[in-house]
């Protein structure tokens, strides 16, 4: 089998299994702001903060105790 053949299903494929590992999510501060990001939140307990990249690309930095809610986005 020709290689260029082969290599548009494996790239699509791979291009699936990648869209499939990310999951968007929406916190919710006590204050109302929303953010959404594109993957689930990483917490460091050590010093109580969630931090993440909103959809904008932008790092986000926020206390703990200033999180209502974090939820996948329905």
């Amino acid at each position: 089998m020709n290689l260029k053949t082969l290599s548009l299903p494996l790239l699509a494929a791979a291009f699936l299994a990648l869209a499939g590992c990310s999951t968007p999510t929406v916190v919710t501060l006590q204050n109302g702001t929303q953010y959404l990001t594109k993957d689930t939140p990483k917490t460091h307990s050590a010093d109580g903060f969630y931090e993440f990249r909103d959809i904008s690309g932008k790092q986000v930095r926020v206390k703990a105790s200033d999180v209502a809610t974090v939820k996948p986005k329905d």
